[in-house]
């Protein structure tokens, strides 16, 4: 089975009071890229979410962020004396140009101003929180993973269709191949007719011919490319998560085998079939850089 690379997840998980929330996103990448951002209490823990993230998705481009959200006596906060103080200054310079009384009560009259109030985040996560912590980043990989199944899903028909074309494809190289092989002939005996009135080297000649037959015989470039076309087929349904290097891998091979073929073909038919091997090939080879 094939997963894409591309993929997103998003879980949370609360303790309490503490509310965290854990997103994915992933892009296709030779190697793991990661990123992560994470509030200041689990900047001690970014090892370890690394390594969960590392073994959960392997490979590719990730972004992965954390939040917090505290809720309740969980929430530690201190009042902004400064934002009291120039909320303060404003009411007596708007008291004095109306001409009106300063309220007696200035406590309560700034304690109902915005923004007073901030949250304190602490230095450092408690166990608990890290246990929350644990568990929505697990959700959240196990969520990007399904949608990286899903579009591995449709990488597995797009592959499918692609090779069937390829494998079509070659099918109509042995009807070539019948008239290939007699034009070549003619024009072996029409040069050999030529040469009825000269004196050569007949073992000689007979060498060279054979070596220029053998030269032009495709019969083992076709094996190979079935064979490698079989391979990527036995490849995708392979169970696993990883597979998109060995896919990249037989797709090169399966090129040299179709550039072969078209630098012996010799052949204006054989050689439109080349060329439209080698479309559908890139098509593949672009798809083949997005899978897991």
């Amino acid at each position: 089975m094939l997963y894409s690379m591309t993929g997103f997840g998003k879980a949370a998980a609360e303790t309490d009071g503490v509310k965290i929330i854990f997103e994915i996103k992933t892009l296709n990448s030779k190697q793991l890229d990661l990123t992560t951002r994470l509030p200041s209490a689990f900047r001690s823990r970014e090892s370890a979410v690394r390594e969960l993230l590392a073994a959960g998705l392997e490979r590719g481009k990730v972004e992965a962020v954390a939040s917090v959200e505290r809720t309740g006596a969980s929430a530690p906060v201190e009042l902004d004396v400064d934002a009291m103080a120039a909320y303060k200054m404003q009411i007596e310079r708007s008291a004095e140009r109306l001409g009106i009384a300063v309220p007696d009560d200035w406590y309560g009259v700034l304690l109902r101003m915005p923004e007073v109030y901030r949250s304190v985040a602490p230095e450092d996560s408690s166990d608990a929180e890290w246990d929350a912590m644990t568990r929505a980043l697990s959700a959240a990989v196990e969520g990007c993973m399904a949608h990286r199944r899903a579009e591995g899903e449709r990488l597995e028909a797009f592959f499918s269709e692609r090779i069937d074309g390829i494998a079509a494809l070659l099918a109509q190289v042995d009807a070539c191949e019948a008239e290939r092989v007699a034009g070549i002939r003619a024009r072996i005996e029409d040069g050999l007719a030529k040469l009825a009135d000269v004196d050569y080297d007949r073992g000689r000649l007979e060498q060279e011919m054979i070596f220029y037959i053998e030269k032009l015989d495709v019969n083992e470039e076709k094996q190979r490319l079935a064979q490698h076309l079989r391979y990527f087929r036995e490849t995708m349904d392979a169970p696993g998560l990883s597979h998109g290097k060995k896919l990249g891998f037989i797709a090169q091979e399966m090129g040299r085998e179709i550039n072969t073929l078209g630098s012996k073909s010799n052949h204006a038919a054989m050689q439109r079939i080349v060329v439209e091997m080698k479309d559908i090939l890139e098509q593949i080879k672009e798809q083949v850089l997005n899978t897991l």
